[in-house]
């Protein structure tokens, strides 16, 4: 008896949903919606791929946008081009906000980062310290010479292990130096000793699969403020922030240390650059631990998943393979170790290859979720204020009405002797959003996208590569796992053979 009258109420609050759902409180239409269960609303339909599982329910019942209720909360999925202009651009200043998110409020203090804040005057100040002192043009320029010693050593490291067992696990590579260029930008060479940096992934996977997962507290509110649900789900948000707040604090107190000692010091890392402002910004030292804890993010899982994509698609067409290493081998003077930024300027193909595998594995297949502020019509549909807005990139990446031949892996669109020239992922080209478009467009673009560029293209210089003895190219799984980035399912295992003395 008592849990039929907990569960009465939201019964009751699932059937007033189901009769409001086509016309809404203000007898505006309301987009497309599936036929939903009592109390759960469409949360059976979110699959293991929510990404994948919203693109096939879209399909069938809102192309363009489509209503769902996940639990207690309505939610807009936006799947095409035109429907992603709409939110992102047409009605942005409505549609900037975010969700209020039990394990962001907890992880990153309050959600006082930047990819969580909610819209309002501390996200404004906190983006303008990110974009103006941590990530412009200037300060990714600044990592040059870092990220080109990192990428040396990870040279180095393939050699070795081809000299040792003949395979290279490069999806831990990529990882590795994916996570350590992190760490240098971060701190120096602080948390590249003693293990840290191995420490730095294993918590950045929890983090991902916290911040990423559909967590039920979020969808029923009520449930969550009782704390029938929100107990459980906060004792591991609090796990895994206080994991965080051990590793950065240790990077912050030895800073504070060195500068109260020195007499000169620059502004070179990240850690730096926040005590630097830390006056100016009125940062607490929980502001500058989500801060820091959103360039992890930024720095690490998504290069490394890039990378990583981009070499197991290739590996599985040669064809493509061999033209990007013809370019790339025709461009770098003989003898010439590694490859560098001025080199990379004239890589079309190069720039051709990342954009396409960016295109068919963003990764962050659904942008954040953005919240409505106030009512607002999108293609002649009413979006009630409060409702959550998800942008569907996997599916915009994949419409066929954007793209020929959609599914498949073709980086000449992107060239000449394509019809994608001259789009890009800066925002402005909507069938197009890997780092997302508007006001929460990711920040990091520039940096991110530099060091993709510069390790596929030493790859590529440096190295033959051969698939495991047994193995086809036709047995390459590209099966994803869903957080808050997306990865691949299996290892990728490849021989190099070094062509560096050749010629």
């Amino acid at each position: 008896r008592a849990w039929f009258l907990f569960l009465l109420p939201l019964l009751l609050l699932s059937l007033h949903n189901w009769f409001t759902r086509k016309t809404g409180s203000t007898g505006q239409r309301l987009p497309p919606s599936p036929p939903a269960l009592p109390i759960i609303g469409h949360l059976h339909l979110v699959g293991a791929l929510p990404h994948v599982s919203l693109r096939d329910l879209a399909r069938k019942h809102g192309p363009d946008v489509m209503l769902l209720r996940l639990g207690a909360v309505p939610t807009l999925v936006v799947s095409s081009p035109r429907a992603a202009e709409a939110v992102l651009r047409t009605h942005d200043h409505v549609l900037a906000s975010r969700p209020p998110s039990v394990v962001s409020d907890v992880i990153m203090y309050g959600s006082s980062d930047i990819a969580f804040a909610p819209y309002g005057e501390y996200w404004r100040q906190a983006r303008k310290l990110v974009t103006t002192h941590m990530l412009s043009v200037k300060k990714v320029q600044s990592f040059r010479s870092a990220a080109a010693e990192e990428v040396s050593m990870a040279m180095a490291k393939i050699n070795e292990a081809a000299t040792a067992s003949g395979t290279v696990d490069m999806s831990e590579l990529l990882n590795s130096f994916s996570n350590d260029m992190a760490c240098r930008i971060v701190s120096g060479k602080f948390f590249l000793k003693d293990g840290r940096s191995k420490l730095f992934r294993e918590l950045i996977n929890d983090t991902s699969r916290l911040l990423g997962g559909f967590n039920l507290e979020e969808y029923f509110p009520a449930l969550g403020r009782v704390g029938v649900l929100k107990r459980a789900v906060c004792a591991k948000a609090e796990r895994v922030r206080n994991r965080w707040a051990d590793l950065l604090d240790k990077v912050i107190d030895d800073r504070v240390s060195k500068r109260k000692s020195a007499s000169d010091h620059k502004d070179g890392d990240f850690v730096d650059i926040l005590l630097s402002v830390q006056q100016e910004y009125d940062l607490t030292r929980e502001h500058m631990k989500a801060l820091l804890t959103d360039v992890f993010f930024g720095a690490t899982d998504t290069s490394a998943n890039v990378l990583e994509f981009t070499l197991a698609e290739l590996m599985r067409r040669p064809h493509f393979m061999r033209k990007l290493q013809d370019e790339v081998r025709s461009i770098i003077p003989r003898g010439q170790e590694i490859v560098n930024e001025a080199d990379m300027n004239n890589m079309v193909y190069l720039r051709a290859v990342i954009k396409e595998s960016l295109r068919l594995y963003p990764v962050a297949p659904l942008l954040a979720p953005h919240l409505a502020m106030a009512d607002c019509t999108i293609h002649g549909y009413m979006v009630p204020a409060g409702t959550r807005v998800v942008v569907n990139a996997w599916a915009v990446g994949r419409d066929s009405s954007s793209w020929e031949d959609a599914e498949e892996f073709i980086p000449e669109r992107f060239t000449d002797e394509g019809n994608a020239t001259n789009v890009n992922f800066k925002g402005n080209d909507f069938q197009f959003l890997p780092f997302g478009a508007g006001r929460r467009i990711c920040p990091g673009i520039n940096l991110g996208i530099a060091n993709v560029e510069l390790m596929l293209a030493n790859l590529m210089n440096h190295f033959d590569w051969e698939l495991p003895v047994g193995v086809e190219r036709k047995d390459i799984d590209m099966t994803e796992v869903f957080g808050l980035t997306v990865r691949r399912k299996e290892k990728l295992l490849l021989i190099p053979k070094s062509c560096m003395d050749e010629g």
